[in-house]
């Protein structure tokens, strides 16, 4: 009785629990667990995952399913498994547990052979293909496999399931450690897409250069540091991201266009390669190092700037007291 109830506790902590960048979106649902899973069941792609910028709680799917096309951008997929691992535990239904597995296997078949993960899978020749931190889409689901490829038995998650998700995120951290882009011989942070074949950053949307993500690169060393027993190679690649964040933090802007000198430290979205210069781009995709300069459409509608650095340095100063 005691081992069963265990069993339940930990699937709803995990279900629960989410990486550092999605906890607003889930925090924010209401309703009837099981009336909500059987909407998120419709969604359900043929791959296995499913579509982003939808809510797949409120109502249910009602047309061609071959229309629905899986990503794990926006927390899409995981999103959704989290919750029907949640809807699982509280009402017992199977139906539940056969869809989070058929996304357990996508996310398996989704994982490029270098250990990163697409934007979306089946890959499309563009820049979804890149291995993609981007809105950490790759965190999201790195965190999620680790939750469930460690849990105390199999009745939720078989040990098969398990061992491959062990290794996948094994894998997975590997190809964060080789993405992590090197300047003067020093390691930085990262770019928010890298090429599945070499590694080398990558632009997203003709906005989105090539760069030093300090939105991405946040959540990235968010997840290293919450590995227990790092090996000296994770270790190396949180000390320099976040001697990086310390270097690059800005002062004396409280708003994009309002100099403050008593306003926080803040961190832009993206920075130059070799310079460490904030660096903007409008959707024609050229570069500026002023935000005023590029079009108000751009200017008002994407975070350039956001306190992405904090919560690194203030969990970073929480892992090296641990490591003591």
């Amino acid at each position: 009785m005691i081992k069963k109830i265990i069993f339940w506790f930990v699937i709803v902590f995990m279900a629960i629990r989410q990486s550092p960048a999605m906890e607003e979106k889930l925090e924010a649902r209401a309703g009837s667990p099981r009336h909500e899973a059987d909407n998120i069941l419709t969604w359900q792609a043929e791959e296995g995952g499913w579509p982003k910028n939808v809510d797949t709680q409120k109502t249910a799917y009602a047309d061609d399913i071959r229309k629905l096309h899986a990503t794990f951008d926006n927390g899409a997929t995981v999103r959704e498994m989290r919750l029907l691992a949640k809807a699982f535990a509280e009402t017992g239904d199977k139906r539940y547990r056969q869809a989070f597995l058929r996304g357990f296997d996508y996310i398996l078949k989704a994982q490029y052979s270098c250990g990163g993960w697409p934007q979306s899978w089946p890959t499309k020749q563009d820049y979804t293909r890149h291995i993609t931190f981007n809105d950490n889409a790759m965190v999201n689901v790195m965190w999620l496999l680790r939750d469930y490829s460690n849990l105390p038995d199999e009745r939720f998650v078989d040990k098969k399931r398990q061992e491959a998700g062990r290794a996948a995120f094994a894998k997975g951290i590997d190809c964060i450690l080789k993405c992590q882009i090197k300047v003067n011989n020093k390691l930085t942070v990262w770019c928010a897409q890298h090429d599945e074949n070499d590694y080398s950053p990558q632009p997203g949307r003709s906005f989105e250069l090539v760069s030093l993500s300090g939105a991405e690169s946040a959540g990235i060393l968010k997840l290293l540091m919450s590995i227990k027993d790092p090996s000296p190679a994770i270790v190396e690649a949180i000390e320099g991201g976040v001697r990086w964040y310390e270097e690059t933090r800005i002062k004396g802007i409280r708003e994009v266009t309002v100099e403050d000198d008593n306003s926080p430290a803040i961190w832009a979205r993206f920075y130059e390669i070799g310079t460490n210069k904030p660096i903007f781009a409008g959707r024609d995709g050229v570069k500026k190092y002023k935000l005023s300069e590029i079009e108000a459409e751009r200017r008002n509608n994407y975070a350039w700037y956001g306190e992405w650095g904090k919560g690194v340095l203030e969990e970073y100063a929480r892992w090296k007291r641990l490591a003591r």
